[in-house]
C-alpha cells in the first residue's frame, strides 16, 4: 500500500482532517445516549418539562454539530480519494504509453484497460472509505463499550461477549471471501479478454460460422465468473443477518441483566435505554467495519496490480537514452541512413526466431522495398527499425547510433510511419494530421494531402481540413483513411518514411500516382515501402525479399528477377510473363 500512500501524502492535510472530523462526530454521537438517559431519569420520571426542553436542545445541538463535522469529513475524504485516483490514473496512462509494443502485447490490452478503470476505481473507493471509517468504526465500538461500563459495569460485561463473538464472525467471513475476490478478478479479466477478442474479430467469426462456438465459450466463461460471484455473495450475505441475530440476543441478555439491576436499585430506567442505544451503535459500526473490510479486500489486490504495472520494466527502452538531434546529425553523411546488423527477433523471446539474421544498409534519401508472403516478417522488420520492438539479436543503427539509445521523441521526429491498419481519431482532419507537428500551417496540411492524393475528397467535405472525423474514421472509406494516414506522416517531413502495406485499399492508378508523388518529395526522405504487390516496390532503389523470416533476396528489381526465385514467383504471379515483357 506504500504505492497508494505516496499519492495520498500529497493531500496529507485533508487526509488527516477527514478522520479527525469523523472522530469528533463520533464523540458527539457517543454523548447522545447519556443525554437521553438524563432526560428519562430526571425529566420524564420527575415530570420536569423545563428540563426535558433544555436537554432536547442539547440533543439538537449535538446532532447539528455532529452533522457539520460529518459533512466536513466526507468532503475531505472524497477530495483526497478523487484527486489521488486521478493522479494515479494519469500516471498509469503515461506508463502504458511508455511501454514497448512487445511488453503491451505480453500484458494484454484487456488487462491494461482493467488496471486503469476498474482497479483504480476500487482504489479510489478504498481510500474514501478508509478515511471515513477506518478510525471511526473501531472508536465507536470501543467508545460505546467504555461508556457502557461508565453506566453500569455488570451490564456492560454483555458488550464484551457480543463484541468478541462478532469479531470472530467477521474474521471467519473475511478469511473465506478474500481469496474468492482475487479469483473473481482473474476470471473477470478472462471474460474481458474474450469479449475484446470477439468484438475485434466479429466479421471473421461470422465469415467462418464460429458465432455459436464463441457464444458457448463466452457462456462458459461467464458461468464460471457468475458461479464464483454467487458463492462469494452467499458467504458475504451471512454477515448482516448473523450480526443482527448476535446483537439482538445480546440486547435481550442486556435487558435481562439490566432489569435485575433496576429492581435492586443499582441503575435507573434511563440507563437501560442508554445501554441499548450503545449496543445498537456497536451493531451499526461493526456492520460498517465489515463492509469496509470487504471493500478493502477488493481494493488491496487492485492496488497491488496497479503497482505491479507501474513497476513493470519495458525492455530496454529507457536506458542510457541519446536525445540530441544535432549531435546525431553531425555524424550522419546522409541523414536517414539505416544500418541493420545481423538482426534476429523472436516475439516470445525464445531461440525460434520470427525474423532471422537480417543485414542490410539503406543509405539516407534512398528507398527500400520489403516484399514477401503473408507472415514472412515484413511488418516485423519495419517495427524493429523504429524501435516498436527490440531486436533479440544484433542491432539497428539510425545515422550511426543504436536505435535502442534514441529517445522516443527523437525517433518520432525521425520516423513517419503509416501502419497496415489505418488509424484515425475522433476530432477533425486537421487534429489528426497535426499530431506530429501541432504548428503545421494550412498550406503544409494541404500539401501533405495533395501528395497523399487526399486533398480532393477532404475539400469536398463540409469544413474542408476542419471536417469532422468520427471515431476510428468511420465516416471515411478504407482507401480514404489510408490516404489520410499517409498525409499525417508527411506533415512532419520525417527523415524516414515507412509505408507498411499502406496502399492495399487503393486502386492501381491511385497507387501509381502516390508512388510518383513520393519520389518527388522535396526533402528527400529515406522511404521504406512494405507491400505484397510487386508494383509497389519495383521502382525502389533496392528490394529485400523475405520468406518465413529469412532474407532470400536483396537487390534491385532487375537483379531479383534474375537471381531470386521467390521474387520471380511473386512478380510473375501478379504480372504474367507476356505482360511483364
Amino acid at each position: 500500500m506504500s504505492f497508494v500512500i505516496s499519492y495520498v501524502k500529497k493531500y496529507k492535510t485533508r487526509a488527516v482532517l477527514a478522520p479527525l472530523f469523523k472522530m469528533l462526530e463520533a464523540i458527539f454521537e457517543l454523548l447522545v445516549p447519556l443525554v437521553m438517559a438524563q432526560i428519562i431519569n430526571k425529566g420524564i420520571v420527575g415530570s420536569d418539562t423545563h428540563y426535558i426542553i433544555r436537554m432536547s436542545g442539547v440533543l439538537i445541538f449535538l446532532a447539528v454539530v455532529g452533522l457539520m463535522f460529518s459533512i466536513t469529513a466526507q468532503y475531505f475524504s472524497a477530495y483526497v480519494a478523487v484527486y489521488s485516483a486521478a493522479e494515479i490514473r494519469r500516471d498509469v496512462f503515461a506508463k502504458i504509453l511508455s511501454l514497448s509494443q512487445g511488453t503491451k502485447e505480453k500484458v494484454g490490452d484487456e488487462v491494461l484497460t482493467t488496471r486503469i478503470t476498474n482497479d483504480i476505481n476500487q482504489v479510489q473507493s478504498g481510500i474514501n472509505m478508509v478515511l471515513r471509517l477506518f478510525l471511526r468504526s473501531p472508536f465507536i465500538v470501543a467508545g460505546a463499550t467504555f461508556m457502557a461500563f461508565i453506566v453500569n459495569v455488570k451490564s456492560a460485561l454483555t458488550f464484551l461477549v457480543v463484541v468478541a463473538i462478532l469479531s470472530v464472525i467477521v474474521f471467519f467471513i473475511m478469511k473465506n471471501t478474500l481469496p474468492r475476490y482475487k479469483a473473481i478478478a482473474a476470471k473477470l479479466e478472462k471474460v474481458l479478454h474474450l469479449t475484446s477478442e470477439n468484438l475485434e474479430g466479429a466479421r471473421v467469426l461470422r465469415a467462418f460460422c464460429q458465432v455459436d462456438h464463441e457464444n458457448d465459450e463466452f457462456q462458459n466463461r461467464t458461468s464460471e465468473l457468475t458461479g464464483m460471484q454467487i458463492s462469494t455473495g452467499k458467504i458475504s450475505a451471512l454477515l448482516n443477518p448473523v450480526t443482527y441475530v448476535v446483537v439482538n440476543i445480546g440486547i435481550v441478555g442486556l435487558i435481562y441483566v439490566a432489569m435485575r439491576q433496576v429492581d435492586k436499585g443499582f441503575i435507573l430506567q434511563g440507563d437501560v435505554v442508554a445501554l441499548v442505544n450503545y449496543m445498537g451503535q456497536i451493531l451499526i459500526e461493526l456492520i460498517k467495519l465489515a463492509n469496509l473490510i470487504v471493500l478493502l479486500m477488493k481494493a488491496f489486490p487492485s492496488a497491488v496490480r496497479v503497482q505491479e504495472l507501474m513497476e513493470m520494466k519495458s525492455d530496454e527502452r529507457h536506458q542510457n537514452k541519446f536525445n540530441s538531434k544535432n549531435n546525431l546529425m553531425v555524424d550522419a553523411k546522409q541523414p536517414g541512413t539505416i544500418k541493420i546488423n545481423n538482426v534476429s527477433f523472436s516475439y516470445n523471446g525464445g531461440t525460434e526466431y520470427d525474423l532471422e539474421d537480417i543485414s542490410l544498409v539503406i543509405p539516407g534519401g534512398t528507398s527500400l522495398g520489403v516484399i514477401g508472403g503473408t507472415g514472412s516478417g515484413k511488418s516485423t522488420l519495419v517495427k524493429l527499425m523504429n524501435h516498436t520492438y527490440d531486436a533479440t539479436v544484433g542491432e539497428i543503427e539510425i545515422d550511426g547510433e543504436n536505435v535502442k539509445r534514441l529517445e522516443d521523441s527523437l525517433l518520432s521526429e525521425y520516423f513517419g510511419v503509416v501502419p497496415q491498419r489505418a488509424s484515425l481519431f475522433h476530432g477533425t482532419v486537421r487534429s489528426n494530421l497535426t499530431m506530429k507537428k501541432n504548428s503545421a500551417s494550412d498550406e503544409e496540411i494541404k500539401t501533405a494531402l495533395n501528395i497523399a492524393r487526399a486533398l480532393d475528397f477532404v475539400e469536398a467535405k463540409d469544413g474542408g481540413i476542419d471536417a469532422e472525423v468520427t471515431g476510428r474514421g468511420s465516416n471515411f472509406s478504407g482507401g480514404q483513411r489510408q490516404r489520410l494516414t499517409i498525409a499525417r506522416a508527411l506533415v512532419g517531413k520525417p527523415k524516414i518514411l515507412v509505408l507498411d502495406d499502406s496502399s492495399s485499399a487503393l486502386d492501381l492508378a491511385t497507387e501509381s500516382k502516390l508512388r510518383a508523388a513520393l519520389r518527388k518529395l522535396s526533402w528527400k526522405p529515406t522511404i521504406v515501402i512494405v507491400s505484397q504487390r510487386a508494383s509497389a516496390v519495383r521502382d525502389t532503389d533496392q528490394i529485400i525479399v523475405l520468406d518465413d523470416g529469412k532474407c532470400v533476396g536483396l537487390g534491385t528489381h532487375d537483379e531479383l528477377l534474375e537471381t531470386c526465385e521467390t521474387y520471380q514467383e511473386i512478380y510473375y504471379c501478379q504480372f504474367p510473363r507476356e505482360e511483364a515483357k
